[in-house]
């Protein structure tokens, strides 16, 4: 059984006009649970507005007040640096990670009394901390805002209550396939959710301008060339939402003769640097059981944080997604994933996908603490269901057939549908605009 979090105390630093995120119950459930939390994700994503808003006290590491005296406190007196009203905000602390060690070691001596919220951006590669934290420094995943954050999903569909027995009826907010174009452009950026899509559109044009140019080599000092940088991440949005091999990604980035060849060594370096950063995630493949005879494809699939940026890769617009369906597929396929990853990690589930050597794939497993796992295919319209919806039990058909415990549900989750329902044959059919934690 899924339970549902506690309702999160405020803190005293809440932003005017701040939108509650899908993670708040949970990252002050596990404040509470280890005595300090690491808030993860990429840029411009919300992790310092939410952070405030549950703590008391701050200090920013990025600050330039003083020629960053902030920094110079925390490298010479990381005690100084935590000391305030708890729960105490440590924001950007990888900019000196010894902070890590301190905030463990205050955890310890307080016996959780004192609490911290540590956000970052990025993951040090030099200068790591001496302990891992683990027992008293969580990690939780932040992402750009989901539709049900940013207003736009109903909620009728809970993916906690799908795992709890509930069956789907409810309706979604209207969504028509111009809506989508502009959500997967615009993308779950806090800052951009009310600005028309012109303007919207720039941050994720910038956005990919400054991972190429500064980001992926500011990350741990180690210049890398922009040029090979930008190539990699067209590769990844061509190939989008699948499990392309590094041969793939060395093929399209040298694709035209005047570019150098590139070793597995440097793309697997850039690979690593963009998971640094949070602008990709590695989906793993799923497998039933630990003794099943059932081969798998164990590749991970390269995920991209937000839809908004293989759309600004890939030069999207409205009118070219409509004049091309199939990648407008593949990007509503990562908008649908960003979410699930989302409403997954709130209820402290695993999103995976599944393809054995049969060539049988479905697009997300979900499984949660408990062993319970569901399937969904990721559709953009309601004429996908019905194959959909055979792949999903051609699945579950073959699971019963290796011991596996049936699946807790069966979804389509689709673009433009109206109405959430259960089909004849067990399946599922979600909007994703009516989906919620």
């Amino acid at each position: 059984m899924i339970a549902v979090p506690t309702e999160p105390q405020r803190g005293n630093l809440i932003n005017a006009g701040y939108e509650p995120r899908v993670l708040d119950r949970f990252i002050y459930e596990n404040m509470e649970d280890f005595g300090a939390v690491c808030i993860e994700g990429p840029k411009y994503c919300g992790k310092t507005w939410t952070a405030r808003s549950l703590s008391n006290s701050e200090i920013c590491l990025l600050d330039t007040e003083g020629a960053f005296q902030n920094q110079e406190l925390a490298r010479l007196s990381p005690h100084q640096a935590l000391q305030g009203a708890h729960p105490r905000l440590i924001d950007e602390w990888q900019e000196v990670p010894s902070l890590w060690d301190a905030v463990r070691n205050a955890v310890d001596r307080s016996g959780k009394r004192d609490t911290f919220i540590l956000t970052g951006s990025a993951v040090p590669r030099k200068a790591k901390p001496h302990h891992s934290g683990v027992g008293r420094i969580e990690k939780v995943r932040m992402r750009p805002m989901t539709l049900f954050e940013a207003g736009r999903s109903s909620g009728t569909i809970s993916l906690r209550g799908l795992f709890n027995g509930e069956r789907p009826d409810g309706n979604a907010l209207p969504m028509s396939l111009e809506d989508l174009c502009d959500i997967v452009i615009c993308g779950g950026w806090p800052a951009v959710q009310n600005m028309e899509l012109r303007r919207a559109s720039r941050l994720a044009r910038s956005y990919v301008r400054q991972v190429s140019e500064d980001d992926l080599s500011r990350v741990d000092n180690v210049a890398r060339d922009p040029q090979k940088i930008s190539r990699l991440l067209h590769s990844l949005a061509r190939n989008a939402e699948q499990a392309a091999t590094t041969k793939t990604m060395i093929r399209d980035m040298t694709a035209d003769a005047t570019n150098e060849a590139l070793s597995k060594e440097t793309v697997d370096d850039y690979l690593q640097a963009l998971r640094r950063i949070f602008v990709i995630e590695e989906i793993p493949g799923w497998s039933p059981n630990l003794r099943s005879s059932i081969r798998i494809n164990k590749r991970p699939k390269y995920h991209y944080v937000d839809p908004s940026l293989p759309a600004a890769i890939l030069g999207a617009t409205p009118q070219k997604l409509l004049g091309d369906l199939n990648a407008f597929g593949f990007l509503f396929e990562c908008l649908c994933l960003r979410d699930l990853l989302v409403y997954a990690e709130a209820s402290e589930a695993q999103v995976r996908y599944y393809r054995d050597n049969t060539d049988l794939e479905v697009d997300a497993i979900i499984e949660s603490y408990d062993g319970k796992w569901a399937a969904l295919e990721i559709k953009l319209g309601h004429n996908q269901a019905d194959q959909a919806a055979k792949n999903l039990l051609r699945l579950k058909a073959k699971m019963e057939a290796v011991g596996t415990e049936p699946p807790a549900f069966l979804a389509v989750v689709e673009g433009l549908g109206q109405h959430a329902y259960v089909r004849d044959d067990g399946v599922c059919v979600i909007p994703i605009a009516s989906l919620a934690p």
